[in-house]
């Protein structure tokens, strides 16, 4: 973080506040602290109180960039910059630079959980730290500005570890990501909180755009044992998906459908293509321009009746779906994903929220 230098401003007094989630005002910023030397217990208004509120504290070098990142996730009701697990009481952001305190800079984040779990949090915050990193984060160096998860719950434990060893995978250096229960947070001054909404052009080391990509958790589909998947599919259905076959050109009612939703496959569930990236190639076979996200389908070189093809598998089901072409619309990007319409399942807009999806619903509202 560049030096914010010293900044004048008129200082009523440090006030600590006591941490009781359901006194919040749900029109202002939330003051946290752990400080014993006064309490202010905040009106509680009807829209919190029929909120399952949870909490969790996460350091990713600059607060400035992300608390405005989280603060923009689905399901966040507020966030908050301080000051956690240091060695002093009531430090000063130049204390906490300058005369090391030991405290990292942190977010407070409460959250909805029943329209956002701590594992999809965990999973957006993994997206704009270096967890292999000691003591820096982007061009931000200092104790100050390490990585960590601090939990005020035990039961959190597990799923910050399985995150943690889920995300392992991805590195070849262990991930330094400091876990540990809270021991105090301190709110930051004034003028670092919504740094970034008073300062749209200030520094920030993160993408905050990542913020408004969809995450699609592996976690959430598993493919049933073969038995299963014969029974719950057509015979098309089966011989597309788990046999590689491919259905006849202009047979599926999807190949010229312009129905409003997303698509998902049909033996896990998970979702592949949306509406908004479907167009008509005239080919016979539904084409999109990618996929709901790139994670979500892989690729294998297909060598069959004497071509070389890119074939297009999903994630969690391998099923096959299809095969890639680059003949596709250049203002689109230029592919062209051909997809059996056996192997998907429509989800409608308006049902995607009682069918599991609704997280994805905010695809369509730009």
């Amino acid at each position: 973080m560049p030096s914010k230098g010293i900044i004048l401003v008129a200082v009523l007094g440090l006030i600590g506040i006591v941490l009781i989630p359901k006194y919040i005002n749900a029109n202002k910023k939330q003051d946290t602290t752990n400080s014993e030397n006064t309490a202010v217990t905040l009106k509680q208004t009807k829209e919190e109180s029929e909120i399952v509120m949870k909490e969790i504290y996460l350091a990713g070098g600059c607060f400035w960039g992300l608390e405005e990142y989280m603060d923009r996730l689905p399901g966040v009701f507020d966030v908050t910059s301080g000051y956690a697990n240091g060695n002093t009481e009531n430090p000063t952001y130049e204390e906490v630079c300058y005369k090391n305190t030991g405290h990292a800079e942190t977010v407070h984040v409460r959250y909805d959980s029943e329209v956002v779990d701590l594992r999809t949090l965990l999973l957006y915050y993994f997206r704009v730290i270096d967890p292999t990193s000691v003591n820096k984060q982007g061009n931000d160096v200092g104790s100050q500005y390490r990585t960590g998860i601090y939990y005020t719950d035990e039961d959190q434990l597990a799923v910050i570890n399985k995150i943690i060893a889920d995300e392992q995978v991805n590195y070849t250096k262990p991930i330094v990501v400091e876990v540990e229960p809270l021991q105090h947070y301190y709110l930051a001054e004034e003028y670092h909180q919504d740094y970034l909404k008073k300062n749209p052009n200030g520094y920030c080391h993160i993408d905050l755009n990542l913020a408004d990509e969809i995450i699609i958790d592996p976690e959430k589909y598993i493919k049933p044992e073969d038995e299963i998947i014969k029974q719950n599919l057509t015979d098309i259905q089966y011989q597309v998906t788990q046999k590689e076959a491919t259905e006849r050109a202009f047979t599926h009612e999807y190949w010229d459908f312009n129905g409003k939703g997303i698509y998902v496959d049909i033996v896990t569930g998970e979702p592949l293509f949306t509406s908004l990236d479907k167009f008509n190639s005239d080919c016979g076979w539904p084409s999109f321009a990618k996929p709901i996200e790139a994670e979500v389908v892989e690729y294998e070189k297909d060598i069959t009746l004497n071509m070389v093809r890119t074939e297009v598998r999903s994630r969690i089901g391998d099923s096959h779906l299809g095969h890639l072409f680059d003949d596709g619309p250049k203002e689109l990007g230029g592919l062209r994903y051909c997809i059996n319409g056996a192997s998907l399942r429509f989800i409608a807009y308006e049902d995607m929220d009682k069918e599991g999806y609704g997280d994805l619903m905010r695809l369509f509202n730009e």
